[in-house]
């Protein structure tokens, strides 16, 4: 059901975003009208009232009333909380429960009178004018442009009544659309929404939606046409910038493994492919050439780095591209990095036990609907856990969202509505609330707040797919004196962390091109701050000599680099100085390093590479899928393209998204306590072979 919305978002009809699975329920209809928890769970045996839900795919009997329980994660009685549920999802089923039904007073809809010519736009619709879209229905085009911005759905334009019994009429025909196949709602926040209704409403009167059959045929292989052809514009901007090769592997701890392998530019990252390494997961030379192809495909000259994972295996066939590549550089993903300093350091006694007392308090106050709708109602509904981040991330930060609200959590045991509830002579509440009364927590909390933020900090400014790499170097140097400031110098408290963090450092990700990142960075070398780094010269050195095998421009980059050092000529100018912290250093080379031709390039392809290979949340058990039936070669290939337009539609949706994303970094003004990348709403899909059936021959 969920396969053509996930997958081929850009198509422009609203019926073939789920065309290939329709809902057969007639029966249900109507009650799903009056009940918003049918978008989240299907009627599976009308006779015993059994649904499923939509997202763990557990059943129950009973009826719809018994599995909001379920997606709201409330128990009640053999009722399994749903592990699966979105937490949007959840505290809408959530609130359901817990609000007292009213009746609502019918809204008066007030409509200004205006001259204005009718607009072909649904209510869903902005003042957009859709001869300006952009897309291609007025072209006879079957889908719009990948490549262009695409607004949003706003607020409909203002209308006389005729005008608005039109919009009426086709937010209707849309709604029943949505409602008839168990489309999500959150299908009208997609980039393709508002594109598509311009389309055809551009067309005008009698245009004719795709079938079927084009839409898993001839469309599905123009989409992909596009993304090549976008993929082919990037290919010439990586002579200037170069890319990164970023591996992302995937065990389900038994015998399945996938690996996804993509490229990485300061323009945005591409979906490559997805490949089943399951029988040759540990086999070096197998994944050497897997790794070998993707280079070889992307363009040698253009690959600066490779991102892997850590295992031996990777490492080795690591080991056998450098031999074959002298000038690439390799080293695996610094978030799994850092992570696993957050690991580390989470395993240390006195720090393990305040984070379990955390995580008590957490399951407390999430383990009951009414306890956790008081408690936001004290909070203003701020959430305490993060569960779409790394599973030792999420402990600090669920600590910290209970740091930070120290105060509320006191109040609320000494709340009139605590005090009068059942629920305040539990024994479980009686333990939790003498915990939040004693010193030696609250102290212990704030301490290791204070002693993981800069490392936290770190972590957001590399994992995203932003260009970090100036960055990482200065950052672990940062942190570490941040962790030293906060110990005041006392040996004893601060030497076991930053021993974990050398430690993992040294073992998992120091390489000389983020010293040379470093050094090349204008806003870290000329901040009057800066202290002269031995080992990040020496790692400049290094990495130069790597790069760049010629002697001529060996010969160069001696002529350059006092130039820069001493910031000569236009490095020097009024309009370079103040580009120092205004630009990303990046773009700073690409503008005022013109007169050091050699070194700008060098600069520029160093500091326009990201560090981390796990920005991006891929849905693994949707790839899965593909590989444990058995299908015909036809068939995988089919499946393989669909995962390759959705997930490149993805990417691009989330590269417009963040336009500003080579913005230069302030590591001080880094905002851990906002979203994440992997936070965003990732994709859902489900892949459904059921398109595959009576696949034709031509396809």
């Amino acid at each position: 059901m969920y396969l053509v919305y996930h997958i081929l978002p850009n198509f422009k009809l609203f019926h073939y975003l789920f065309y290939i699975k329709f809902i057969g329920r007639i029966c249900s209809i109507m009650v799903r009208g009056r009940d918003a928890c049918w978008e989240h769970c299907v009627l599976v045996d009308a006779t015993r009232q059994k649904v499923r839900c939509n997202y763990c795919h557990r059943e129950f009997s009973g009826g719809v009333y018994r599995m909001k329980f379920h997606l709201a994660q409330i128990k009640n009685k053999d009722i399994v909380p749903c592990s699966e549920v979105p937490d949007d999802v959840r505290n809408l089923i959530h609130s359901i429960l817990t609000t007292p039904r009213k009746q609502k007073a019918p809204k008066k809809l007030k409509i200004d009178h205006t001259a204005n010519g009718p607009q072909h736009s649904s209510s869903s619709a902005s003042g957009y004018n859709a001869k300006n879209a952009g897309s291609s229905g007025q072209h006879g085009s079957t889908c719009p442009s990948l490549l262009l911005p695409l607004p949003s759905p706003g607020a409909q334009p203002t209308a006389n009544d005729a005008q608005k019994q039109k919009y009426d009429n086709a937010d209707n025909k849309i709604a029943l659309f949505f409602f008839h196949n168990s489309i999500p709602f959150s299908a009208s926040k997609s980039i393709y929404y508002q594109a598509m209704v311009d389309a055809i409403a551009d067309c005008g009167a009698g245009y004719k939606p795709p079938t079927y059959e084009a839409l898993r045929s001839t469309l599905l292989e123009k989409v992909k046409e596009e993304i090549n052809e976008n993929y082919r514009k990037l290919k010439d901007e990586w002579k200037d910038t170069g890319c990164s090769i970023l591996s992302d592997c995937w065990s389900d701890g038994r015998s399945k493994s996938l690996l996804v392998l993509s490229v990485a530019s300061p323009k945005g990252t591409q979906f490559l492919k997805l490949v089943d390494i399951s029988s040759r997961a540990d086999d070096a030379y197998y994944l050497f050439e897997l790794l070998d192809s993707v280079i070889m495909e992307v363009g040698a000259e253009n690959v600066v780095q490779v991102i892997t994972d850590s295992a031996t295996s990777y490492a080795y066939a690591a080991g056998l591209l450098l031999k074959k590549y002298p000038s690439l550089f390799w080293f695996p993903c610094a978030s799994y990095c850092i992570e696993k300093m957050l690991e580390d350091i989470s395993k240390l006694e006195w720090v393990s036990t305040t984070l379990e007392e955390t995580r008590t308090v957490a399951r407390f106050i999430y383990s009951d609907g009414w306890i956790l709708s008081l408690m936001k109602k004290l909070t203003g509904g701020r959430e305490f856990v993060r569960p779409k981040v790394a599973r030792f991330m999420t402990h600090f930060l669920t600590l910290r969202s209970i740091v930070n609200q120290e105060d509320d959590l006191k109040h609320f045991f000494s709340h009139a509505d605590w005090l009068s509830s059942g629920h305040s002579r539990r024994p479980d509440a009686l333990a939790i609330k003498s915990l939040l009364y004693l010193e030696r927590f609250w102290k212990s909390a704030h301490e290791i707040i204070s002693m993981s933020e800069p490392l936290l900090k770190l972590l957001r400014l590399v994992d995203g797919d932003m260009p970090a790499m100036g960055y990482i170097y200065e950052g672990i140097e940062k942190a570490k004196l941040a962790i030293k400031a906060f110990y005041k110098g006392c040996d004893e408290k601060y030497m076991p962390v930053l021993e974990i963090i050398e430690r993992r450092w040294s073992m998992h990700c120091h390489s000389h091109l983020h010293a040379a990142a470093a050094f090349l960075n204008p806003s870290i070398f000329y901040d009057p701050s800066f202290k002269f780094d031995v080992n990040m010269r020496n790692g400049f050195h290094a990495a130069m000599w790597k790069m760049f095998p010629e002697g001529n421009d060996r010969t160069e980059l001696v002529k350059d680099e006092p130039v820069y050092i001493k910031a000569r000529g236009a490095l020097g100018s009024k309009f370079a100085i103040m580009g120092r912290t205004l630009n990303s250093p990046g773009d700073w080379w690409t503008t005022y390093g013109y007169e050091i031709p050699v070194l700008q390039r060098a600069a520029v392809r160093i500091l326009s590479q990201p560090c981390s290979s796990y920005w991006f949340k891929w849905n693994w058990s949707a790839f899965e899928n593909i590989y444990t039936k058995n299908h015909t070669r036809m068939e995988l290939e089919k499946l393989n393209d669909l995962v390759f337009v959705h997930c490149n539609l993805r990417l691009q949706e989330i590269s417009q998204s963040r336009g500003a994303k080579c913005r230069p970094v302030t590591y001080d003004e880094i905002d851990v306590s906002s979203e994440w990348p992997t936070e965003s709403e990732s994709s859902s899909l489900l892949l459904d072979d059921s398109w595959l059936d009576n696949l034709p021959f031509e396809c």
